[in-house]
């Protein structure tokens, strides 16, 4: 191999730059290359944004809205593997069937058969609720109805409405709306409905694709699933009139009931995990005020006892002042025969004597307590209460409107309004929720209605802000209806 030789050394620096430069560039190309063809990073690749977007229907055999439907079965294809979720509580069928379609899915397609005769010239809607799912997030394709009709044409009239429960004046949506074509007031009682519709969480429902006609419109807490009203523990709602279904049809609002109220359940106190009966509790008594509580102004002294009394001497039960004086009170045993309540007319920061003799009551087993006990206690002051100032307005006093405050679902406190101010200087302090009672026969309390009689129940309107009673402080709101 011949030697290179370079003229001089200039020319030999020069070459030597040229071959450093060379290699520079190689190595920079290399390293650009492997970089952006993924070499140069170890790791899972993204996945890409969360799947958000319901099942879409592609296609539908027979299709959406076909007239003229003579077969059984039908057939929905949508864009993406989907699953049934709950179907049996989210179908609606309408007019409502004597037996249920059989419904099946698989991967992308979900499957009807029909099981009744189709009636003739009839819109038929399946609503399927929210029990289509996608497979993967579980995203939902809400309210998708298919929509058919045995005639020529497909029924497009709508009755829109809600439902108020009538005592409270909020919204139950687990109710259903029950619609009957050309019925009797003995319908909703012996028959299912011919169109069912559910609430929203506002209370609203809507009836699609009904003909024109004449229809009965009611609203049930179906406790039972019969889809029909059979307890008057059952909370119903009816209008006051048939409905005429046309183009024109006004919004309906129902006010739902129950005519009678269910006691509560008490629990067993012989339930226990060793399964041994309980020993009998020693006949004694709690008295709801002590040594260290102060007792209502505005409410009765209570004394509870552990067992139903037999033998009751209310002379040997005694309220005093400070000096023994026996004071004017009102003893009365109530109807389970283990509290008695004691009537005083309080005041404000005073102290109190309870004396309970030992042989003031007895139980089944002639048994008394154990000796005679004094409690000394306190009332409350003026400064533990809040005064309260309401002014009304826009309230039509000749409906007999009845402001009730509301704890714990009960009803603490009922005001009826004459007049357009009311004011108390004692009143408990705590939050409360504002209710209007429109009381029809002035008792004071609401009533509820009758279907028999086709009596509506007595309104009531919730009020959307709470009330606030803070102790020692002058309180004051505006209610405007």
């Amino acid at each position: 191999m011949k030697q290179l030789k370079f003229a001089t050394q200039q020319d030999c620096m020069k070459a030597t730059k040229a071959i450093f430069y060379f290699f520079l560039i190689v190595s920079v190309f290399s390293v650009y290359i492997i970089t952006n063809s993924g070499c140069a990073q170890i790791g899972s690749p993204t996945g890409g944004p969360k799947d958000t977007l319901a099942p879409v229907l592609v296609s539908a055999n027979p299709p959406l809205k076909n007239t003229n439907f003579t077969g059984n079965k039908i057939t929905l294809n949508f864009n993406e593997y989907v699953n049934l979720d709950n179907i049996q509580n989210n179908l609606l069928i309408a007019p409502y069937p004597k037996t249920t379609p059989e419904i099946n899915f698989k991967l992308r397609t979900v499957t009807i058969k029909l099981k009744d005769t189709l009636l003739e010239n009839t819109t038929y809607t399946i609503n399927f609720g929210n029990a289509i799912k996608d497979v993967n997030e579980g995203n939902i394709l809400k309210d998708f109805s298919y929509i058919f009709s045995t005639g020529n044409t497909i029924d497009s009239l709508e009755l829109k409405g809600n439902v108020i429960v009538a005592e409270t004046g909020k919204v139950d949506s687990t109710l259903l709306v029950l619609l009957y074509h050309n019925a009797n007031d003995s319908s909703v009682k012996k028959r299912k409905p011919d169109y069912i519709a559910r609430l929203s969480n506002q209370g609203a429902f809507t009836f699609h694709n009904l003909p024109s006609g004449t229809f009965s419109v009611y609203a049930l807490k179906d406790e039972d699933g019969s889809k029909t009203y059979n307890s008057p523990f059952e909370e119903i709602a009816f209008a006051d009139s048939d409905i005429i279904i046309s183009p024109s049809v006004k919004p309906v609002t129902l006010y739902a009931f129950a005519e009678q109220k269910e006691a509560k359940k008490q629990s067993s106190s012989s339930n226990n995990k060793s399964g041994k009966q309980k020993q009998n509790i020693k006949f004694r008594y709690i008295a709801s005020v002590s040594q260290s509580s102060s007792q209502d102004v505005l409410s009765d002294l209570e004394v509870d006892f552990t067992k139903p009394v037999k033998n009751l001497d209310t002379q040997k039960i005694l309220l005093t002042d400070t000096l023994f004086h026996p004071l004017n009170t009102v003893l009365t045993l109530d109807s389970t025969r283990k509290k008695v309540i004691i009537k005083n007319k309080w005041q404000l920061g005073q102290d109190y004597y309870l004396i309970v003799n030992k042989d003031a009551a007895s139980d089944s087993a002639d048994e008394q307590f154990s000796k005679t006990d004094t409690i000394r206690f306190k009332t409350k002051a003026e400064a533990d209460y809040g005064s309260l100032l309401i002014r009304f307005s826009n309230i039509d006093t000749s409906l007999h409107p009845v402001l009730q405050l509301i704890q714990a679902d009960t009803v603490y406190r009922s005001i009826p309004i004459t007049s357009a101010q009311w004011s108390d200087k004692l009143f408990t302090p705590g939050e409360y929720e504002l209710r209007i009672l429109y009381d029809a026969n002035m008792n004071g309390k609401w009533d509820a209605g009758n279907y028999s009689t086709k009596l509506q129940p007595e309104k009531v309107v919730s009020l959307d802000k709470h009330l606030v009673i803070r102790p020692n402080w002058d309180n004051e709101r505006d209610i405007k209806l």
